[in-house]
């Protein structure tokens, strides 16, 4: 029996870690007997835990309205629609927009249900370096002048796709000199706030209020509400003529089972503390702890000499390790240390860009985060990963 032992269900054991891996930025996994227990146990007294049906046919109710009319008013759009999966949300809503004879530009690391969105739809994919706009306008412009290849007729739509922050480099997009390129060439806009929305902008409304852009200047907004809502599935929000057109040509609404009634709660509780209409000022102390612990724990990672992607204000604080022999060692050695991380190498990045990915959360106390930096800065020195300050030996 260590540290860390624990027993569950009897004789079952297992190893109390302080979680940095799970997406929680807003603490809502943390505190919800407190924030969001109420509404949500009351749903059931009205509504089962599951519609048995896709949104088509018998599987909306009076919540997913509620869902989609709070999530519109969120974002600063006309109408939204609610989808059951995270990842179906790009994977089924882009095919439904896209199509032969249409040109996507996407950001080279996007997320893969991106990629698998795109691929489906069967339109013509390129690529633009990472947040360089000028290849994005060498691109327009190329695709504007030359058309389809072969033929050299115009592309029906050409659809830019983004991110608001990239969930393997922890990079805000540069949305504001993408959305003035994309404008200037009639571009639309869609935008994958996966991250971003909750846990960015003083008042958590994501990307757009922390850039400064209007949200009627992007033309499709995704998100999801696994990262900071404490909930599961997504939504697109956008003008009323997108949005009843996906309702019913999405595969997501046509075919999938709808988003769980008691999901559908958790989403509107966490949306109301968020947005202060719970009546306290938890949304807005949750917010201010996500982005100062953000910025502490990263600061720290700095000051220890690793090499840290990302900007400031992100919760997504991922460090190097470069060889792949470290990707296991780096995990087994923290595991051992009582600190559950995620560890990323390929194909979900180039083979020699492996990488641990830290998610901080408004839950993380100083003291948490103090602890799993001084353990952190012991597995630095075992696997010589300080490369800041030393190329060679870390």
């Amino acid at each position: 029996k260590g540290e860390y032992f624990a027993t569950v269900s009897g004789d079952r054991v297992t190893r109390r870690c302080l979680n940095l891996a799970s997406y929680n930025y807003l603490g809502f996994a943390d505190d919800w007997n407190v924030t969001c227990r109420e509404g949500v146990m009351g749903s059931l007294q009205s509504l089962p835990v599951s519609m048995g049906s896709s949104r088509m046919e018998c599987g909306t109710s009076k919540l997913h309205h509620d869902v989609e009319e709070i999530v519109a008013k969120f974002c600063g759009q006309d109408d939204a629609m609610a989808v059951n999966m995270g990842f179906n949300t790009n994977a089924t809503t882009i095919p439904a927009l896209m199509g032969r004879g249409d040109l996507i530009i996407s950001d080279e690391l996007n997320h893969t249900s991106i990629v698998n969105g795109a691929r489906t739809s069967g339109s013509a994919i390129r690529c633009f370096r990472h947040n360089d706009t000028n290849h994005l306008e060498e691109i327009l412009k190329e695709a504007i002048v030359l058309g389809q290849p072969r033929t050299r007729r115009p592309w029906g739509k050409i659809m830019v796709i983004v991110e608001g922050i990239y969930s393997m480099e922890g990079e805000f997009c540069d949305l504001r000199n993408i959305v003035k390129v994309c404008k200037e060439y009639g571009a639309y806009i869609y935008l994958d706030e996966a991250h971003s929305i909750g846990a960015t902008g003083p008042s958590g409304k994501g990307i757009l209020e922390y850039t400064g852009v209007d949200p009627k200047d992007v033309d499709i907004m995704m998100g999801t509400f696994t990262k900071s809502f404490g909930g599961m599935g997504g939504y697109i929000a956008s003008s009323k003529d997108v949005i009843n057109h996906l309702r019913r040509k999405c595969a997501a609404s046509s075919y999938h089972n709808s988003l769980s009634p008691v999901v559908c709660q958790q989403v509107i509780s966490s949306f109301k503390v968020i947005m202060g209409l719970d009546g306290t000022n938890i949304g807005k102390q949750k917010i201010t702890a996500l982005r100062d612990n953000s910025n502490y724990f990263r600061m720290r990672l700095c000051d220890m000499g690793l090499h840290v992607l990302g900007h400031y204000d992100s919760p997504i604080c991922p460090i190097m390790l470069y060889n792949p022999a470290k990707i296991s060692a780096f995990s087994r050695e923290c595991y051992k240390r009582g600190l559950a991380v995620c560890v990323v190498g390929f194909p979900a990045t180039p083979i020699l860009m492996s990488r641990a990915r830290f998610c901080i959360s408004a839950g993380h106390t100083r003291e948490d985060l103090d602890v799993a930096l001084e353990k952190i800065e012991e597995v630095a020195d075992l696997l010589m990963i300080r490369y800041a300050k030393n190329t060679f030996f870390g």
